[in-house]
């Protein structure tokens, strides 16, 4: 009797649980580039989550098995994909319905080559620039990790000689490999010529110029770029609780570089950063957490989130 009693309790928080979309669902499981803006929102997104009953997991991953692992099922959520730079990494898996862009969560960001402002007013305002000042660059262009989309497009121009950038050489390192050798250039008056994009600290650590005429590759208007909200296939319909709140996280500019440098420059952790950001502006929780329900109960997500962020 004590076991059919037990059963028949299992069974009916089972269909409470999966009407609201939560079953199998609490575990929820992020993709990181590496990035610090993807780091921090990454961090924020964890931070509610777990604030409402959720676990959460990171992985860190080149972008190529970022989508491979969602069209996989292997992961949840990747709130990195810059459009137009990424699309030929995810176009496919999109295209077969393995991946999901649900929703744009920033606008406004640009991604491109950049050089020192004092270096721009030199005369390098353009791609174009770059080959007649080629020694002053010792023939170098300064990128983050192997596998990124915006170090395949500066291969890609390396290769097909556009601009002129065929005996050009690409250093590729890490985001915090290629920014350390932007501020010993900076620190010495050196010419040099990096990936760059905003939103970023490096924005307003640095004076830094974004070059024209990289439409062809970058996308128009110095790399402007939408981030989108990528999920694995049909994981809405199977998480409609976590699915609700990704639907309405959205970012800006402004948020994403506060958090960025807590991480960067205050040497917080993604998960300290994020924490006291939220607590510091608690308004954005009742926007992301609209319509969203605590793990397992039917109650409103947002006073539970108030207490402890």
């Amino acid at each position: 009797m004590l076991l059919r009693l037990l059963f028949v309790a299992l069974g009916f928080l089972f269909i409470q649980g999966n009407a609201l979309g939560l079953t199998g669902c609490r575990n929820v499981r992020f993709a990181n580039v590496g990035w610090t803006d993807i780091t921090a929102t990454t961090a924020l997104a964890s931070s509610v989550l777990e604030a409402i009953g959720y676990t959460t997991e990171i992985d860190i991953l080149a972008a190529p098995v970022i989508y491979k692992s969602l069209a996989n099922a292997d992961l949840d959520v990747f709130l990195g994909n810059w459009v137009p730079t990424m699309v030929a990494d995810f176009k496919s898996y999109q295209d077969s319905g393995d991946i999901e862009l649900i929703k744009e969560n920033l606008s406004g960001a640009k991604y491109t080559l950049a050089v020192p402002k004092y270096v721009y007013d030199k005369g390098v305002v353009s791609f174009e620039d770059l080959i007649r000042f080629k020694d002053n660059f010792k023939r170098k262009i300064y990128a983050i990790e192997p596998g990124n989309d915006g170090n395949r497009i500066i291969q890609e121009m390396i290769d097909k000689d556009a601009y002129g950038l065929g005996k050009f050489e690409m250093i590729e390192s890490s985001e915090a490999g290629m920014l350390s050798q932007v501020k010993r250039a900076f620190k010495r008056k050196k010419w040099i010529v990096f990936l760059g994009w905003e939103p970023h600290p490096m924005n307003t650590r640095f004076e830094i110029s974004y070059l024209s005429g990289g439409d062809n590759y970058f996308g128009p208007n110095l790399g402007s770029a939408k981030v989108y909200t990528a999920v694995r296939r049909n994981y809405l319909k199977d998480c409609p609780n976590v699915g609700r709140f990704l639907m309405n996280l959205e970012f800006t500019l402004s948020v994403e570089n506060t958090v960025m440098d807590l991480i960067l420059n205050h040497n917080e952790s993604p998960e300290i950063a994020a924490s006291r950001f939220l607590n510091n502006n608690k308004h954005l929780l009742k926007q992301w957490l609209r319509d969203v329900k605590y793990y397992s109960k039917k109650e409103d997500a947002l006073k539970y989130a108030l207490k402890i962020l």
